[in-house]
């Protein structure tokens, strides 16, 4: 099985690698921008493994390297849209540059990946596309205007492809992960916002448990995957959810 992520050097992106790496048998392509840790990363994992340094940032989105990965490993039967920025700030104080930015990493080049790979998985009636989406796409979180944007739009394709696609053999699983403690992200993110005592009580996961969860829901065909599961709340009680954070999200610092 060859497998695609982007975002793959830390967090999230690298705890799928290690999951799906355990297996010898797969092949997997692993897409970011630092090359020291997509190294590092590659020489743990059982399974072969190609590193594709890249900035999905950029535009327009180059995208030639796909068939020198394809010419090796054979087409990709799993792209792992996971590669995400996030901007936080003031929206009027927000620099707009790093806005679209965020906007071209975590929606524009999702897109642009799903439709580059996406008619060959047609013509064979089989592969997955996962996208990982956030919370903030079910429950929008002050002072994350281009995060929730993004996020937002990169869950209504996803949702929206996995229904064009439901008569075919692709599959399509949306994941919408919470507070995942231990990455980059939820660490400079949650430092920008003062102390409160709801923020510590949000639930939290783990990378690792996340990639366990996200590799079952790519063998059985999953529609979507909410972590940690108390967030599913967030999905049936939008509008309570909704009120709970505006009400009691902290101010910035």
């Amino acid at each position: 099985m060859h497998v695609l992520i982007t975002g793959a050097s830390s967090g999230i992106g690298a705890s799928i690698a290690r999951e799906l790496g355990r297996h010898p048998q797969n092949r997997l392509t692993l897409v970011a921008r630092r090359r020291e840790r997509l190294e590092a990363l590659a020489d743990e994992l059982a399974a072969e493994t190609r590193i594709e340094v890249r900035d999905l940032s950029l535009a327009p989105l180059e995208l030639s390297w796909l068939e020198e990965d394809r010419s090796h490993f054979g087409p990709v039967d799993v792209l792992v849209n996971n590669a995400g920025v996030q901007v936080v700030g003031r929206t009027h104080e927000v620099d707009p540059d790093a806005g679209e930015a965020s906007l071209r990493v975590n929606v524009f080049s999702p897109l642009r990946l799903i439709r580059a790979l996406l008619p060959e998985m047609v013509e064979r009636d089989s592969g997955t596309i996962v996208n990982i989406a956030s919370l903030a796409a079910l429950a929008p979180t002050p002072y994350m205007a281009y995060y929730n944007a993004s996020k937002g739009g990169l869950a209504a394709a996803s949702e929206a492809l996995r229904g064009e696609l439901r008569e075919s053999g692709v599959k399509v699983v949306t994941v919408y992960p919470g507070i995942i403690s231990e990455t980059e992200m939820a660490t400079s993110t949650e430092a920008k916002y003062e102390t409160s005592r709801l923020l510590g009580m949000q639930p939290r996961g783990t990378s690792a448990e996340l990639a366990r969860r996200i590799a079952s829901a790519i063998e059985r065909g999953d529609a979507r995957l909410i972590y940690p599961p108390i967030n599913t709340a967030a999905r049936w009680f939008p509008g309570v959810t909704r009120w709970l954070v505006d009400r009691f999200t902290p101010p910035l610092r």
